[in-house]
């Protein structure tokens, strides 16, 4: 017995070292990865003080930067939120032939290069493109455009709703939606009343990551786009131009706009995750 408690006591020391050990690593790598980088941003940001700092935002090309990335966002999120929650519905609730080859792919641009990406508008749309000479028959320009960088983000961002809504949906069955159905209801008011509460919060959260990933693209963008300041330059592209530039200040000024919108962006994530975190789980799984 002594002999059994001896070991009992040694393996919840090892135990012990070992999960302590292991946090230690995860604080360490978080600290050096995420944490300092971030510190360094905004302490780059703020070194001349508060006056650059502000000045930086007070560019022309700078606030045209700001607003073609929030319009881009605006367009390609509501986009993303209706394709998510049409592909969730069907996948989830219905049986059609295709049905994997759809999930997959929703999944493509997870595993496709936003570059390589970028590059297939080039080649659909661009001036040589398949589809080029009659874009400009039409008098309607795509590549280096707004048009070209709302489809790129698009593409790289159209999987985040639909998968935070596919585990959830399949998970909750259509028992409840055949219910309304047998009651009277319609098919889109059985949506309405019945699959849309049910989802709100995933979708909520799937919205959040869509649009973090919107306005930080830069890889599909920036093939897309043509660098041409004041027209075409979302946030990513001119902290870019302007660190090439070496205006180091005004180039970390606009990065910490952008790393302070991950922040508020993550916090929501949290908050959600700790505030309605069952409704979540099921997502949070696949």
């Amino acid at each position: 017995m002594r002999d059994g408690g001896a070991q009992e006591r040694g393996a919840l020391a090892e135990s012990r070292t070992v999960r302590w050990t292991l946090i230690a690593l995860a604080l360490t790598f978080l600290a050096l990865f995420l944490v300092l980088p971030l510190l360094a941003v905004f302490t780059e940001a703020l070194r001349r003080g508060f006056g650059p700092f502000l000045e930086a935002f007070a560019e022309p090309d700078t606030q045209s930067a700001i607003r073609l990335t929030l319009l881009v966002a605006a367009i390609a999120v509501p986009l993303n939120l209706v394709f998510g929650l049409s592909a969730a519905w069907a996948i989830a609730k219905f049986e059609f032939p295709g049905k994997s080859v759809l999930i997959s792919l929703i999944d493509l641009p997870f595993s496709v290069s936003p570059v390589v990406s970028g590059l297939v508008y080039v080649l659909l749309f661009g001036a040589k493109g398949l589809l080029g000479p009659l874009m400009s028959d039409w008098d309607f320009k795509i590549i280096f455009a707004v048009p070209g960088i709302v489809l790129a983000t698009i593409f790289v961002t159209f999987p985040f709703i639909a998968r935070e809504l596919i585990p959830l949906m399949q998970e909750q069955g259509t028992a409840e939606e055949e219910a309304a159905l047998t009651l009277g209801a319609s098919g889109f008011r059985a949506f309405l009343t019945v699959t849309l509460p049910n989802v709100k919060w995933a979708l909520l959260y799937g919205v959040l990551l869509c649009n973090a990933r919107a306005m930080g693209e830069f890889g599909a963008v920036s093939v897309v786009s043509g660098h041409i300041r004041g027209l075409t330059n979302t946030m990513p592209l001119h902290v870019e131009i302007l660190y090439n530039e070496y205006n180091f200040v005004a180039a970390f000024a606009v990065a910490s706009l952008l790393a302070g919108l991950a922040l508020v962006t993550l916090a929501a994530k949290s908050l959600l995750e700790w505030r309605h975190g069952d409704a979540l789980a099921p997502a949070r799984r696949h």
